[in-house]
């Protein structure tokens, strides 16, 4: 879950005295040990989102159209911003295991440095810096080796107000650690490292923090997370950044921009209050841009920043306002051959998802399903809630009259076809009240039709 806060959002730029010692930490790299290729193919739409759940469960409201066609539909950022060293890996696996099928580009959004937002909406992350290391290597366990997007910690050198020089530098040693991990447990991973925005530290400035914090090793930088500046002033300031880097000897890098919401005006950070908002661009990786690998929904819209509403807690009020009256998304060209059975082509929308078991009143549990369906096969996401009191572990039955399963994720299987059942594995059995784990599955043939229970063990 996005849980940003806005304290660093505001578009008046933050003093940097506090930081004078960050910019002198930094060894000079000549030579850049990542690549900077240009990235291309599909980004990955995440079926168990909060904005796809919302617009499942809620069919018939007046604003689920406008929601479902020009956000639900569009691939965004999972975020990875609890602190869960035990179950980490097997939660980035099952998503990475789900886009790898689909063939497209997943982006995960980690949020997990220790003293995050510095105590802001957003407080959190690790306990300390060697269990965030810990936390980071068993992440980087469970990426594979496909292509992987990676925002790594959003206001991380940005905003650094709230800490000495000396947590400055152990901050820095950390996410340069950080994006080592990551390159190790993938190569093919194109990390980037927060370069905060147009208004608010100078090119110059951002260029220090970024060499302090080893960008030397990433592929680059991403720009306006959960903010609102124009596409077209983010590309400025990272080409001014990226012509910083160039004069300290590092090379090669570049700039994903977040257009999550940068379509309507600009001005006050908090989202959760105006209604001038639109959606940007919608997300691609083909912006026509050799500075630019991607432009991104990092920040889900219709998440809020904390002001009015809880950080991170998804509002069909907001999304909707971000919505209504921006743009259609583009349309896709669909394949001109007939894919093989087993590969989803990287255009094909997610189908509607099937119906749901139903809430329970009181205890029990209840899921949801997403389903991504293409000629000769589909993947399933599967969300658990358990209802008013924790459960210890339970069973989703599946009907599967014109499919079979080949694979899952983060369950045991019974049956291949028919009536699937989907039991926990042993670190997702334990689900608190009102709270949700996923699982998910692949086939062949027509996807799930009827979701047909959800019981505890």
């Amino acid at each position: 879950m996005a849980i940003l806060s806005s304290l660093r959002r505001r578009s008046a730029a933050i003093s940097v005295a506090a930081v004078a010692g960050a910019t002198a930490v930094g060894v000079c790299l000549a030579v850049s040990s990542a690549s900077a290729g240009t990235l291309s193919g599909s980004l990955y739409r995440d079926p168990s989102s909060a904005v796809v759940r919302w617009v499942a469960a809620n069919p018939g409201d007046s604003r689920t159209a406008v929601i479902r066609d020009k956000i639900a539909s569009q691939p965004q950022a999972r975020w990875f911003a609890n602190f869960n060293p035990s179950t980490v890996q097997s939660e980035v696996s099952g998503f990475i295991g789900a886009a790898n099928a689909a063939q497209q580009i997943p982006v995960l959004a980690v949020y997990e440095i220790t003293n995050r937002d510095c105590g802001g909406a957003s407080a959190g992350g690790a306990p300390d810096l060697n269990q965030y290391q810990t936390w980071v290597s068993n992440f980087s366990r469970g990426l594979g080796n496909q292509t992987v997007i990676i925002i790594l910690e959003t206001d991380s050198l940005a905003l650094l107000t709230c800490l000495s020089t000396a947590e400055i530098n152990a901050r820095n040693q950390a996410i340069s650690t950080a994006t080592r991990t990551i390159k190790s447990g993938n190569p093919n991973a194109k990390v980037y490292l927060d370069g905060g925005h147009s208004t608010w530290n100078s090119a110059g400035e951002t260029a220090n923090r970024l060499r302090a914090a080893g960008v030397q090793y990433a592929d680059g930088f991403f720009t306006n997370v959960s903010n609102y500046n124009s596409t077209s002033s983010e590309a400025n300031f990272g080409r001014a950044v990226i012509s910083s880097l160039n004069g300290m000897g590092i090379s090669g890098k570049r700039q994903v921009i977040d257009t999550s919401r940068n379509g309507g005006a600009s001005g006050d950070w908090c989202g959760d209050d105006n209604t001038d908002r639109r959606i940007g661009q919608y997300p691609t990786t083909n912006t026509g841009d050799a500075n630019i690998d991607a432009y991104l929904w990092v920040k889900p819209p219709g998440e809020a920043d904390g002001c009015r509403f809880t950080a991170g807690s998804f509002q069909p009020e907001l999304a909707f306002s971000l919505a209504n009256g921006a743009p259609n998304p583009p349309t896709t060209t669909p394949p001109t051959t007939t894919p093989p059975t087993t590969t989803p082509p990287t255009t094909t929308p997610p189908t509607t998802p099937p119906p749901n078991t139903t809430p329970p009143a009181g205890d029990g549990c209840y899921a949801s399903i997403a389903v991504n369906q293409w000629a000769g096969g589909f993947t399933a996401s599967v969300t658990v809630t358990a209802g008013k009191s924790d459960i210890n572990g339970w069973t989703v039955t599946v009907a599967l009259p014109g499919g079979a399963v080949t694979s899952a994720w983060n369950a045991q299987v019974s049956g291949t076809s028919g009536t699937v059942g989907f039991t926990n594995v042993s670190y997702n059995g334990r689900v608190l009240g009102r709270q949700s784990t996923t699982f998910g599955f692949q086939g062949t043939g027509t996807g799930p039709g009827v979701l047909a229970d959800c019981v505890t063990n």
